[in-house]
């Protein structure tokens, strides 16, 4: 008689729920930190003790990130020159 093999692990599902509980951890211990720091700081009210805790994941930009990111043209037709459109003034 076959019966369900229970001692297989899955390994894909497992390091998962293991990439998962990291992350957690991570968020917790960042957002812990900066109630800490908030504290320290002696913030004058609530809404700035929030603000500080939930922008914790955020990094500042160094001077070469500035202009290392171009950004393509918002509009790239418009931006390669006229094409049917009014004239331009």
């Amino acid at each position: 008689m076959a019966t369900p093999r229970r001692d297989v692990v899955d390994f894909g599902a497992l390091e998962k729920e293991l990439g998962a509980a990291v992350e957690s951890e991570r968020k917790y211990q960042r957002e812990n930190d900066a109630k800490l720091r908030a504290v320290r700081q002696g913030v004058a009210s609530y809404q700035q003790f929030r603000d500080l805790v939930l922008t914790s994941h955020l990094t500042p930009l160094d001077k070469n990130d500035k202009n290392a990111r171009k950004r393509p043209p918002w509009n790239p037709v418009v931006a390669g020159g006229n094409q049917g459109g009014n004239p331009p003034e």
